[in-house]
């Protein structure tokens, strides 16, 4: 089993916004430094995508990948990779957490990076910790302008 890096941070903003940003991918290119497209492939019967191409460009990781999304109620979505030019695995998942009656949620950032060309362990993990900490930054920075 791959390790996986994960980290957490506290949004001033109800687990629904928060999660509305994070379901809203056609907006991504606006907040994440990595993501410079997304488009939504398939939907489930909820209207929520189940299948999303999105082009990364991370710095040290650049592709052209989709992921297939689970949504888990309404506070937990996880993804899987489904294809990629240069991934062999990109899995991960958000996680909210209300805190203080639903005004404030904290959100865990789960993910996991595989590459198919030889990378060392500890490069791997650091290249997850900066695209965690960003994706993490750039989500609150954007819920919290929004959630007003």
């Amino acid at each position: 089993m791959a390790e996986h890096t994960s980290s957490s941070i506290t949004i001033e903003a109800s687990p629904a916004d928060v999660m509305d940003v994070i379901a809203d991918f056609a907006r991504y290119p606006e907040w994440t430094g990595e993501v410079k497209e997304a488009e939504v492939l398939e939907k489930d019967d909820a209207g929520r995508a189940r299948q999303v191409r999105l082009l990364l460009d991370a710095g040290a990781i650049k592709d052209d990948h989709t992921l297939a999304y689970t949504w888990t109620g309404a506070h937990e979505v996880s993804w899987t990779l489904v294809k990629s030019q240069m991934l062999r695995a990109l899995d991960g998942s958000y996680r909210l957490a209300p805190l203080d009656g639903g005004a404030r949620t904290e959100v865990t950032y789960q993910l996991t990076v595989d590459v198919k060309i030889p990378m060392l362990g500890m490069i791997k993990r650091k290249a997850e910790k900066v695209i965690i900490d960003r994706a993490l930054a750039g989500l609150k920075k954007r819920v919290e302008s929004t959630a007003r």
